[in-house]
């Protein structure tokens, strides 16, 4: 294990010593150490299912340690539930966005603290403090009194970080802040965690994206197999391939598959016309051959995702047309779609593209039911037979294809979506964020089998929020500012800062 000495001149403010977790059938952590001083960035840093959930949620109070101990301020303590992690100046911000729908933004952010006095609710104080919480966040423009359910991804996102705010925390634990948010709100909470530490307080922040560790980052700690491999790692004395190494156990070249070309006469399999959605985007056009990954390049709100939903007929255009190896799909139809060939792995995959709480092999078979169904009902020897295809071919981890589909990491769980649409045998594929949240290896593996597919004849439609990714993946991309297609190139012929120009400015650069 790699270890540095702590700054000099710093009392540790937190240290978990020894933390072990068992759950049935598995060890998610194996006398784990941690040590966050008072000011610092600590990055905490491992493959999906390296345990940093698991370390969290003990920290959070959500699991209780089988062993070890937590020390704060050098004096042991026990976190039995998440209002004594709050009490003792803990706040958690979850990567699943914890916020509820039908309340207000006020209401979200005080929930379970509201501001009281002799008993009855201060609402103005509330709703000032709500301001100001949002202003420190750069989104003065979000309003209190808005329901937290017509907000974006992104907004719910600003209101969750507010709701850690709010408390008086010693200590604030984000797990991928960054996940939903375009670079302008990253850069806007970067600022916010700087003046967290510049006053004191600790923040142990949980990002897939090494560039962003090496921006906000002070020191690192790396999980790996429920073990720390490394612990207090000088962010900028420690080159990222190291980390690499540190977390996935072999070098990982993050250099994308090479492209094959597409043939000229390939078929066109999705052709968009005039596509448009009133309020979102408009006069939306692009064809995608066999064979072709397409990108499309943009801003959160800018309408990529919607492009692909009005695709799938999650929703209904208002105007355009969709057709898929030249045949017409109906608007606001999914069973249309899919019944064309088109599969769409959403930007949300936990809420939007899974069901959690059912086994591997009812997530994947879940969109070709009729290939197993026999007299009206479902033969669920065949299911998991096909299942176990696609779990094997994939290297879904574990190969229990009966295990429920929440208790598998984000990169898994992300292989199991895909795998739904290859047992349907889908022409043209469209995905949201592919790679939000998964670990460096697991992108390395996803990258890999996306151009697998193109290369047996799928078209792919990809919308990525991180500029590389979307083009290192592609054979085209498209480049949307404000609900239209502002540029198209070949992949190869733009970079990142020509494609970040054009979406923030909506003109060729």
């Amino acid at each position: 294990m790699v270890n540095v000495d702590p700054m000099p001149d710093h009392r540790p403010l937190l240290q978990m010593q020894g933390i072990v977790k068992q759950f049935p059938g598995a060890r998610a952590l194996d006398g784990v150490d941690l040590e966050i001083l008072p000011g610092e960035v600590h990055c905490l840093l491992g493959q999906n299912g390296a345990g940093k959930s698991t370390l969290i949620k003990i920290l959070a109070g959500a699991h209780q340690p089988d062993e070890g101990q937590i020390l704060l301020d050098g004096a042991p303590v026990v976190i039995t539930h998440p209002v004594a992690a709050l009490t003792l100046g803990v706040a958690t911000m979850y990567q699943e966005l914890d916020v509820v729908d039908g309340l207000t933004v006020t209401e979200n952010i005080f929930l379970g603290h509201e501001l009281a006095t002799a008993g009855f609710s201060q609402r103005r104080a509330a709703t000032r403090r709500t301001r100001e919480l949002l202003a420190r966040l750069g989104h003065p423009d979000i309003s209190p009194h808005k329901e937290v359910g017509r907000l974006s991804a992104a907004g719910k996102q600003i209101v969750s970080m507010a709701r850690a705010l709010s408390y008086d925390a010693r200590i604030i634990i984000m797990d991928e802040p960054s996940a939903v948010l375009d670079s302008e709100e990253v850069a806007n909470l970067f600022r916010v965690v700087r003046e967290l530490a510049r006053d004191g307080v600790a923040v142990v922040y949980i990002s897939h994206r090494l560039d962003e560790i090496r921006q906000i980052g002070d020191r690192i700690t790396v999980l790996k197999d429920g073990r720390a491999v490394a612990q207090n790692l000088d962010v900028a004395q420690t080159p990222t391939p190291d980390l690499i190494r540190l977390m996935t156990g072999r070098s990982v070249d993050q250099v994308f598959p090479d492209r094959l070309p597409v043939a000229p006469e390939a078929e066109v399999l999705l052709r968009v016309t005039g596509l448009g959605l009133k309020g979102t985007f408009h006069d939306v056009s692009f064809e995608v051959r066999a064979g072709e990954v397409l990108g499309l390049a943009g801003l959160v709100g800018s309408g990529r995702s919607e492009i692909l939903e009005t695709v799938y007929g999650a929703r209904t255009a208002t105007s355009g047309t969709v057709e898929v190896a030249g045949r017409r799909t109906r608007r606001g139809s999914v069973k249309s779609a899919v019944d064309s060939g088109v599969g769409l792995c959403p930007e949300e995959r936990k809420s939007q593209g899974l069901l959690l709480d059912e086994p591997i092999y009812r997530n994947i078979t879940l969109s070709a039911f009729a290939r197993f169904a026999s007299a009206g009902f479902l033969d669920e020897s065949a299911e998991r037979r096909a299942a176990q295809q696609q779990v094997e071919a994939l290297d879904i981890r574990p190969h229990d294809v009966d295990r429920t589909v929440r208790t598998l990491s984000g990169g898994n769980q992300q292989k199991a979506v895909l795998s739904r649409w290859l047992v349907h045998g889908c022409r043209v594929l469209l995905l949201d964020e592919p790679t939000r949240g998964v670990d460096v290896g697991a992108r390395a593996e996803i990258y890999s089998l996306i151009r697998a597919l193109a290369a047996a004849g799928t078209a792919v439609v990809v919308v990525s929020s991180e500029i590389d990714e979307v083009l290192g993946m592609s054979d085209r991309v498209l480049v949307i500012s404000e609900g239209q297609v502002v540029f198209t190139s070949p992949a190869e012929s733009i970079d990142e800062h020509q494609v970040l120009a054009l979406v923030m400015e909506g003109s060729a650069a």
